[in-house]
């Protein structure tokens, strides 16, 4: 069998397992060998993670597949619930009925249901006036409280990028995130997002620490990042654990991009005065709710929650002074 028979041969095998192949092509002055095309053995079939983030920052194209870094991390529910954490296998408990009462009208908001239209209304800011006030705890369980609706997705971004305390909360490293997807333009989101085993629910971690992080956090760079965090998912909430308005410059200029802000009070400790001057910071914020933190009536693990509402519109607010913080249940 000369080497032309043994080349038709071989294309027939290759043609018979279900691999496309050209024919033999001959000509007049042709020698009598036939080049037999290199043939790649097909890939073997391996479970791949689902991904996270479809499209990149800069095109901005919902659905589109592109290729994914985000990992996949293991929360420790178990760890979650000794810290206070509600998690998607926990009963009913009046820790998580309190997260309800907190997040039904944020998500009313979301869903067009307010007297007025909302702009971003899915960016949602929790942030105190002052550190130690629980805003890390209630951010936390909000995004996991939210996670398990039937509608919504939630991406929680660790944003008080000096002092992050969500990694300790949730029991995960310190890792790459926002801040570095602001300084470094080849990162997509993907490259640093953490999904998690509860399905709904994403993490953003702060990222590297920088010393312009206020400059980075008002820049135009931030709000392409959140146009395309926000827009890519018609059915994402983004919760954002942002630093106390009083102590820092970066939460304001956070909440300058936020539909919504949950200010957290922690009962009988923080000053009616410090209240006040944390409203007046975020003022231009469509929404204001105040979550009264640690009552004396509290619940699970000495946390409670009591909620009041101050709706305003840009500067003219309806109701833009909450009420002192006594306890509450």
């Amino acid at each position: 069998m000369d080497l032309i028979e043994k080349a038709a041969k071989r294309l027939e095998q290759l043609r018979s397992a279900g691999l496309d192949v050209p024919e033999i092509l001959a000509t007049p002055n042709a020698p009598e060998v036939a080049a037999v095309p290199a043939v790649q053995q097909p890939p073997k079939l391996t479970a791949s993670p689902v991904r996270e983030e479809r499209g990149s920052v800069s095109d901005g194209v919902p659905g589109q597949n592109v290729p994914s870094q985000s990992r996949r991390i293991e929360l420790d529910m178990l760890g979650l619930a000794a810290r206070g954490v509600v998690t998607p296998d926990a009963g009913r408990s009046l820790l998580a009925d309190e997260m309800r009462g907190i997040k039904r009208p944020l998500l009313n908001n979301v869903a067009g249901k307010s007297a007025v239209p909302i702009k971003d209304a899915n960016l949602i800011m929790i942030t105190s006036a002052v550190p130690a006030e629980g805003k890390t705890h209630i951010a936390a369980n909000l995004a996991m409280s939210i996670a398990m609706e039937l509608d919504h997705t939630v991406l929680l971004v660790d944003a008080d990028v000096a002092r992050p305390s969500l990694p300790a909360l949730l029991g995960i490293g310190r890792e790459k995130g926002l801040l570095d997807l602001l300084t470094d333009s080849s990162l997509d989101p993907s490259d640093v997002l953490l999904r998690t085993n509860i399905d709904k629910l994403t993490i953003l971690p702060a990222g590297t620490q920088h010393p312009r992080a206020t400059e980075l956090l008002a820049s135009e760079g931030m709000n392409r990042l959140l146009a395309d965090l926000a827009k890519r998912y018609s059915d994402r909430i983004i919760i954002f654990d942002s630093p106390p308005l009083l102590v820092t410059t970066e939460a304001r200029a956070l909440a300058s991009h936020m539909g919504q802000v949950v200010l957290v009070v922690k009962a009988e400790s923080t000053s009616h005065a410090e209240v006040k001057a944390a409203v007046a910071a975020i003022e231009a914020c469509p929404v204001k709710m105040v979550a009264l933190n640690m009552t004396s009536e509290g619940g699970v693990g000495g946390y409670g929650y009591g909620y009041g509402y101050g709706y305003g519109y840009g500067h003219n607010a309806a109701s833009s002074e909450p009420p002192p913080p006594t306890a509450s249940s």
